[in-house]
């Protein structure tokens, strides 16, 4: 489609910009894959180019240095001691002391057998001392996998520290071909509370990223390409081995095993309901929830400190509570259907199916979390509204705009460019957002065609109820629950890309400075 010029579109109707805005969107998704995909080429070309340059400048190091530079190559620290700088030549040293040691004593076992993730599991033997058969417990897939890669975390971690250390001898050499003098390990120390305090200060929580973010999402990718679950707990069952792409073929597969619906077909109705889902309630908790607020904020409106407690009251109560309870009132034989039913007003004569019929039930828990989530946004949108400018709303009223002009020139721009980004963080969330629907549904009803893919999937199930269900019960398949993991990563990443930079607060951060 031809792009329009800024004067084209000007004298289009407001439908026509709207049609040609999402024409323009499907039509430049072809064109921004590919420009996705040239970044990623260009990213691996500069990594490569950037690795090669290391490896020169590592040679040149080697080649120019004098003997301490050289000696460090193999003895980390060295260069350091030599020159006068004991504290930094003490910490390099006494590191690769520990990496060797711990490659020795553990290190080197825990990478030999990661291959293998186990070569023998538990075994029954007969005992003579007690006379009978006693199960003898071997490997352990599970914890060579997780000191499989620590281990490797820590080789990685070593090799980007040698590099520092060459790094060091290097700018050593420099400056005191410059005539200066090089600092001491006082200087070092005062340099670490001062000029580089930034750095001493994200020393601990990066590592805590690490060991606690970064490393298990690494534990969890590799979990995906073995065949982990219940009959293999890797230790007290059988071992679990590595198994290549099987898993993902299985997910992605459309052939289903036994006549039921297969993975991917589960996989992606359970996605599209997920992204229904997420969509609407995130939408109607913050347009109802702005609307609550610019009613309460609203001149002339009494008692709006009551009318926000009794809103928050939904907040101060707990979730496993309000929405187990709300689960019964409207189950089939629940408060509502006896309510409407023969023995109360009369207005039906056999129960609603709320949580029977699947429409009904999707439709259900989209109008509780209205209930749930409107007062959050009117607490948001209450502080928000009144830092607005009373004087953009006064020279409004004088040129004669309406209410609702005002609303959508005024305060909706002003709202959505300061909670964008919790727009999409909300949004985000309730794709993730496991109590609503666990409490409320449970998942259900039962999905008959996608029952046998895996954990009685339900027609109110998201991805992450139906991870649950993947990893709960005899079979417990968390190697699938990992795959399901890491597509629902990618999902979300690029939903959360693409919206980001949708987002006024990006687009337009200079309109509100």
């Amino acid at each position: 489609m031809r792009k329009l010029s800024d004067l084209e579109y000007l004298k289009l109707s407001k439908f026509k910009k709207f049609g040609y805005r999402i024409v323009r969107f499907f039509t430049g998704i072809p064109g921004a894959i590919w420009n996705f995909i040239k970044k990623i080429g260009a990213g691996i070309g500069k990594g490569a180019s950037a690795i090669g340059n290391e490896f020169k400048d590592i040679w040149q190091t080697f080649v120019q240095g004098d003997f301490k530079t050289k000696l460090s190559y193999l003895v980390m620290g060295f260069g350091c001691l030599a020159r006068g700088q004991i504290l930094r030549g003490l910490l390099f040293l006494l590191f690769e002391i520990v990496f060797i040691g711990y490659m020795i004593v553990a290190g080197g076992h825990w990478l030999g057998l990661l291959p293998s993730l186990g070569k023998q599991g538990p075994s029954v033997e007969y005992n003579e001392v007690y006379d009978q058969y006693v199960t003898t417990y071997h490997d352990n897939s599970f914890k060579i996998l997780l000191y499989g890669v620590l281990t490797i975390f820590f080789i990685i971690a070593f090799i980007y520290t040698w590099r520092v250390n060459v790094k060091q001898n290097k700018t050593a050499e420099e400056i005191l071909r410059s005539g200066k003098k090089l600092k001491s390990g006082k200087d070092d120390l005062h340099s670490m509370v001062d000029d580089n305090f930034h750095k001493t200060l994200l020393a601990l929580p990066m590592t805590g990223i690490i060991i606690f973010t970064v490393l298990p999402i690494v534990f969890m990718i590799l979990v995906a390409f073995t065949n982990y679950d219940g009959t293999h707990d890797g230790y007290y069952n059988n071992l679990f081995t590595w198994v290549g792409l099987k898993n993902f073929n299985t997910m992605l597969s459309w052939k289903a095993a036994g006549g039921g619906q297969s993975y991917a077909a589960t996989f992606g109705e359970i996605l599209v309901w997920t992204l229904i889902w997420a969509f609407f309630a995130t939408a109607t908790n913050y347009f109802l929830g702005m609307l609550v607020a610019m009613m309460i904020n609203k001149k002339g409106i009494r008692l709006k400190k009551v009318w926000r407690t009794i809103l928050v009251m939904t907040i101060a109560i707990p979730q496993f509570i309000s929405l187990l309870y709300v689960s019964k009132m409207f189950a089939k034989n629940g408060l509502i259907n006896l309510l409407l039913g023969p023995e109360g007003l009369g207005l039906i004569t056999k129960a609603l199916p709320f949580w029977e019929n699947a429409t009904w039930a999707r439709v259900m828990v989209i109008l509780i979390n209205i209930w749930i989530g409107i007062p959050y946004l009117m607490l948001m949108a209450t502080g928000i509204l009144m830092n607005i400018p009373q004087d953009l709303y006064e020279s409004a009223k004088i040129d004669g705009a309406s209410p609702w002009q005002q609303y959508r020139k005024i305060t909706l721009p002003y709202i959505l460019f300061i909670t964008g980004p919790y727009l999409l963080t909300s949004f985000i969330g309730n794709m993730n957002n496991f109590n609503v629907i666990f409490l409320l549904t449970g998942g259900g009803p039962t999905n008959p065609a996608a029952s046998s893919a895996a954990g009685s999937v339900g027609s109110t199930d998201l991805l992450i109820t139906w991870l649950f269900k993947i990893t709960t019960g005899a079979e417990a398949q968390y190697y699938l629950a990992s795959v399901v993991g890491i597509m629902v990563f990618v999902v979300v990443s690029v939903i959360a890309l693409i919206v980001y930079n949708l987002l006024p607060s990006v687009k337009n951060e200079e309109d509100f400075q």
